[in-house]
């Protein structure tokens, strides 16, 4: 294998990947003046003997131009070509394979995906990905479902996996935050959907993964941009890169501050994030990451149907009164080593801790609660030749555990004069969790023939609780101290893949998944833990295929399933602020899935894509009986039947850019007896853009939006089965924001 340690005169090393990080082994490297070409090796590195202009060139990626200088070691990162996304190397199960070959239905978010809107808001992201939708009743109050998967958590995502690099962004009760990332530190994401990805664990829904972007080497530069917009909106971004030969560093600073459509809204968010990279030789790799944000955020909550139509812009009334608000700082870290053993095998080893701190006053009480987290994440990956054909694999493990502390004290607002918010009072509660769990996966992928993939995995999961009740107990107060731990759940995965051309492919697979059960699920109304409750399960059947048409021009993407969930665990409501778990039933979740993009114009002057994307969910609770009321047979709670995205992109050579995006969004059923369902809508948002060069070091570009074009009323969240209490009417409802625009500018200084 070729080194890459010890310059000698007038040589040329380094090393070609994409926004993960995945080394591009099929890069071919192209020199200008005599057209000859050097392959990268297998580990993705470059040795040229001479300086001068290269070109980059690999499939499904963009070319790439450069001069290099000798005696310097360089970090070439590729961008992905939308129309050759079969092409593109991902690592959903850990192993780089085309995306063409892989057997689990994956969608890549690219840098240009998540350019079409602002750097404020995750939803209108993820909701161009068909089969993921993300409800938004504030910057800082969010659910994420996946194939329906998380619908009937009443408050944020959960029974989702995500992870930022190596760390993992789920807590150890199985809910995930991503909306406190900066999306300018964000590189790409790639999304697993269903129970398809054995080296991940628990998650029936599937698995957001977060990349940063890559810190560049030989790179000095610095990049500031602000934007303002509706409703009070004020962001700055600051991103600074500094690369050396073999070390190289980028960090983001961000700091986004807004009134909020609604009263109650003020929300002030700062993050910083740091991504480093360094080349210790051609063996052994170091990367650092970390992220810290500091939010404060007051909530609106939501509000009945009357209230919705009539004045949308309320909080809802105690709320209001209570002003209640989140105030958090949280924070990961993680140090990832890369080692290769030599061209067959390597390892990566992965350290991580995070910490949330928050302080929530709400109505009924008001919460103090802090997690902290530690963890190791270790894998190796080998590449074989079994019977003369490739064999791949990895095998691994995750161990993760936190300790989650919680106070919740009486709120006494109502004691005060109106405007004086809440008012800390007597301690009601204080419990500590330990949470853990470890993952012991396996997986492999097997090239019968060079168009033929079979892989298998395993994941081994044990999942543990311990509860202390650390508050003073009483006839009122019974100690609710215990354990609860799950048996050992295996989840197997076969999948198959088969290339009938280079344009046409297919892919299958059957996999099992699980979801944990949160410690406050299990909590019954005496204090004590209900062991009987079984976690979530089940298994997802999905046949798919990956194809190009006209010549590349038609990228079109189709995968249909049945995802069947046992042990369905129903959160009830026995008062204002308390819920118990009960399993309940089954649910059944059909669906189709197709994405389409289309190069309609490419020449000097201009290109044009459109783009398409559809979601057709038939999901339904195949039994459920609650209580006495039997719901067997209805629609599953909380999901659209249907998501339909187009638009259209445009660049110009000029430097004009922009782009359209139409979305409509089906009816969602609001209650468990479908007596109530949300109204169909639809929205337009778009963006315009002109980039240019100022002087010869700085790039500037200016940019101009505007979301829901035709000020479409709707319900941008809702909370499914909402009780009333005291005769006032249920709320149901989270109004989405009316038309509201953005501008901003962005500024790129090379040094």
């Amino acid at each position: 294998m070729q080194k890459v340690i010890g310059f000698s005169q007038e040589i040329v090393e380094g090393k070609v990947i994409d926004a993960n990080g995945i080394a591009l082994i099929k890069t071919k490297i192209i020199n200008a003046d005599n057209a000859l070409e050097t392959q990268v090796n297998k580990t993705g590195f470059f040795n040229i003997k001479k300086a001068g202009i290269y070109t980059f060139q690999c499939k499904g990626y963009k070319l790439k131009t450069l001069r290099l200088e000798s005696n310097k070691f360089y970090n070439i990162q590729l961008e992905i070509n939308s129309l050759a996304l079969d092409e593109v190397v991902v690592m959903a199960n850990h192993i780089p394979q085309q995306l063409k070959k892989v057997t689990a239905a994956i969608s890549i978010i690219s840098p240009k995906d998540i350019a079409r809107s602002n750097h404020t808001d995750f939803a209108p992201i993820l909701n161009r990905t068909p089969g993921v939708f993300m409800q938004n009743g504030a910057l800082n109050t969010n659910r994420i479902t996946i194939r329906g998967i998380g619908s009937r958590n009443l408050f944020g995502t959960s029974k989702i996996r995500a992870y930022f690099k190596d760390i993992p962004l789920t807590n150890g009760s199985g809910a995930t935050t991503i909306e406190d990332f900066e999306l300018a530190a964000i590189g790409n994401m790639e999304i697993i959907k269903g129970a398809a990805s054995s080296v991940y664990g628990a998650g029936l829904g599937g698995v957001i993964h977060l990349n940063p972007k890559e810190a560049n080497l030989n790179e000095v530069s610095l990049q500031p941009e602000f934007s303002v917009g509706s409703f009070g909106l004020n962001k700055q971004i600051l991103t600074a890169n500094y690369g050396a030969a073999k070390h190289a560093i980028k960090a983001v600073y961000s700091n986004t501050e807004s009134n909020g459509f609604r009263e109650n809204n003020n929300y002030n968010r700062e993050t910083f994030t740091v991504h480093s990279n360094h080349y210790l030789d051609a063996n052994n790799e170091l990367t650092f990451l970390a992220s810290y944000a500091n939010l404060k955020a007051f909530i609106p909550s939501s509000i009945n149907e009357e209230t919705f139509m009539k004045r949308p812009q309320s909080a809802a009334f105690t709320w209001q009164q209570a002003r209640g608000f989140e105030d958090s700082q949280r924070g990961v870290f993680g140090l990832s080593w890369n080692h290769v053993y030599n061209d067959k095998i390597k390892q990566v080893t992965s350290v991580f801790t995070s910490f949330r701190d928050n302080y929530e006053p709400r109505p009924f009480n008001i919460l103090e609660e802090s997690t902290l987290a530690v963890g190791a994440r270790t894998r190796l990956l080998g590449n074989y030749q079994f019977l003369n054909k490739t064999f791949k694999w990895t095998v691994g493990a995750e161990v993760f555990n936190d300790i989650y502390k919680s106070k919740t004290f009486a709120n006494l607002y109502r004691d005060f004069s109106e405007g004086t918010g809440s008012v800390q009072g007597d301690n009601l509660s204080d419990f500590q969790e330990n949470r853990n769990y470890y993952n012991i996966f396996a997986e492999a992928n097997y090239e019968f023939t060079t168009n033929t993939t079979l892989t298998i995995g395993l994941n081994i999961n044990e999942t543990r609780y311990t509860l202390d009740d650390r508050f003073e107990v009483s006839q009122d107060n019974p100690d609710q101290s215990g354990n609860f731990s799950f048996n050992t759940i295996a989840s197997p995965k076969i999948g198959l893949s088969h290339l009938f051309s280079d344009n046409i492919s297919l892919f299958s697979s059957i996999s099992h998944g699980f979801s944990p059960i949160s410690l406050e699920e299990t909590l019954l109304p005496n204090g004590q833990i209900n062991t009987s409750l079984e976690p979530e399960t089940g298994w997802n059947y999905e046949v798919g295929t990956r194809s190009n048409f006209f010549n590349k021009k038609l990228l079109f993407n189709a995968s249909i399933y049945r995802l069947n969930i046992e042990n369905l665990l129903v959160s009830r409501r026995t008062a204002a602020d308390e819920f118990i778990g009960i399993n309940a039933g089954k649910t059944q979740h059909d669906g189709l899935e197709l994405d389409l993009l289309y190069k309609w114009i490419e020449n000097k002057n201009v290109a044009v894509q459109l783009f398409t994307n559809y979601t057709l969910n038939n999901f339904v609770f195949k039994e459920f009986i609650d209580d006495e009321a039997d719901f067997s047979g209805n629609d599953l709670t909380g999901v659209p039947s249907s998501v339909l995205n187009a638009g259209v992109d445009f660049n110009f050579a000029n430097g004009f850019y922009g782009n359209v995006n139409y979305q409509f969004v089906g009816s969602m059923p609001i209650t468990d007896a479908n007596s109530l369902y949300t109204e169909a809508y639809n929205l337009t948002n778009f963006k315009v853009g002109y980039a240019f060069h100022f002087l010869k070091d700085i790039q500037v570009n200016a940019f101009f939006g505007v979301n829901n074009v035709f000020d479409e009323t709707y319900a941008s969240q809702i909370l499914i089965n909402a009780s009333s209490f005291g005769g006032n009417a249920p709320r149901y409802f989270y109004p989405g924001n009316p038309i509201n625009y953005f501008s901003g500018i962005n500024f790129n200084y090379l040094f």
